[in-house]
């Protein structure tokens, strides 16, 4: 044992023994009385043994606590109506799989955003207003490429009314089909749902850019299947997402991972590989952490916690054990594609140095024939945090230069 580990927990068995010290001290200088005294160490035992020692053998528990799927936002969600959050040339579908880990059917809300430029030439069709197709694209006369302009008219020739609510998953998926153009499948972070005002900001961006995006709750979440989230089950279903993507259109398909998102980004690349499925050419990691354990130590909710001796015996390890890891830091290793990092410095959920740990991990392990890493910082004084890099002007430049750059590239 190395004397920087004693001096932890030296340090740690101080800092978990001042606050009953404090009460002991409190009731011999009689500002407090004995009754009071017990009460606050009964409380102090409960909130920092009991409770830790139950999290250690509660595998339910330590789910509900890494995805907290019960905390949803907006409320009374009404996932079939994408515009009443802002969206418009959306369809909400549902992408139903089969996990035979855990022998259930699994059933995934989805929403398919179109890009912009489609949007307005197809309002009729879409029945967009002209306030909802106003933001869809940074140009209303922008120059689309002659195969893809006439792709658009085409579809517009065909489906001269409007499409109806049963004629939607053909003309959607007609248009991911025979009009070109990248795919962004979004993988979102723990709590809320594909409907969240943060993420509905990025879903604009990428569209006014020229993107689809494909936006997945994964199981346990938004108003996908009752199933508590696992690791690998949450892989899957973004797995059966790409599949369905994948098996409608030659155009290439980019993950965007975000907090959570990342880790389940960095995995899914690894399983691909290993299953010799083919991947997408590039992957976007926002606000990630380097694995779980270091993150549950860095997150805000971990703060009165992490001092304690038993903190990795009681919160840290039994995640492990129970196969709740997201470790980013070994699966970047293992998968060829290029990757950029996005992260705030102000970021207070995931903070700034897990990201750059990971990045300086992945410039160590990667082989060199592989993509690139990139890191972009944004500066703390933008105070975009955890959620909100997608405020930043200079992200569609970013994100448009990285994705041109390895859209024909194979590593």
């Amino acid at each position: 044992m190395s004397s920087l580990t004693i001096h932890r927990i030296i340090n740690n068995l101080f800092s978990s023994t001042v606050l009953p010290g404090l009460f002991v001290f409190a009731w011999l200088a009689g500002f407090i009385s004995l009754a009071t005294l017990k009460v606050c160490l009964v409380g102090f035992v409960i909130f920092f043994i009991i409770l830790p020692l139950i999290f250690r053998f509660c595998v339910p528990l330590q789910r509900g606590i890494l995805f907290l799927t019960f905390i949803t936002y907006p409320p009374n969600i009404d996932f079939s109506r994408p515009e009443k959050y802002g969206l418009s040339g959306v369809r909400n579908l549902y992408v139903t799989h089969r996990d035979d880990e855990e022998n259930v059917d699994i059933n995934l809300g989805v929403w398919h955003i179109l890009p912009g430029y489609v949007v307005r030439r197809l309002t009729h069709q879409l029945n967009v207003s002209a306030d909802g197709a106003k933001n869809v694209s940074d140009s209303e006369a922008e120059i689309l490429p002659a195969p893809v302009e006439d792709a658009i008219n085409a579809l517009a020739e065909r489906y001269e009314n409007v499409v109806s609510e049963d004629g939607k998953k053909e003309f959607f998926e007609e248009i991911l089909s025979k009009v070109s153009g990248p795919v962004v499948l979004y993988l979102h972070g723990n709590t809320a749902s594909r409907a969240a005002p943060h993420r509905v900001e990025l879903f604009q961006v990428l569209q006014r850019m020229g993107y689809h995006v494909v936006a997945l709750d994964y199981r346990g979440y938004g108003d996908s299947g009752r199933v508590q989230p696992t690791e690998m089950g949450v892989i899957r279903d973004a797995l059966a997402v790409y599949e369905y993507i994948r098996n409608l259109t030659p155009n290439p398909i980019y993950l965007w991972g975000h907090s959570l998102g990342t880790g389940v980004s960095t995995h899914l690349l690894s399983v691909m590989r290993q299953k010799e499925i083919p991947g997408p050419p590039a992957v976007v990691l926002e606000s990630p952490f380097n694995n779980i354990r270091e993150e549950i130590r860095e997150h805000p909710f971990s703060k009165f916690f992490r001092h304690l001796p038993w903190f990795d015996f009681t919160i840290s390890d039994p995640m492990y054990r129970n196969s709740l890891r997201f470790e980013s830091d070994v699966h970047i290793g293992e998968f060829s594609q290029p990757i950029l990092i996005l992260h705030a410095e102000d970021d207070l959920v995931v903070p700034f140095k897990l990201g750059y740990k990971l990045y300086r991990r992945a410039l160590d392990v990667r082989k060199k024939s592989w993509g690139p890493v990139e890191f972009h910082r944004f500066e703390g004084s933008s105070h975009y945090g955890h959620k909100y890099i997608c405020r930043a002007p200079n992200l569609p430049e970013i994100v448009r230069k990285f994705f041109d750059t390895y859209r024909n590239e194979e590593y």
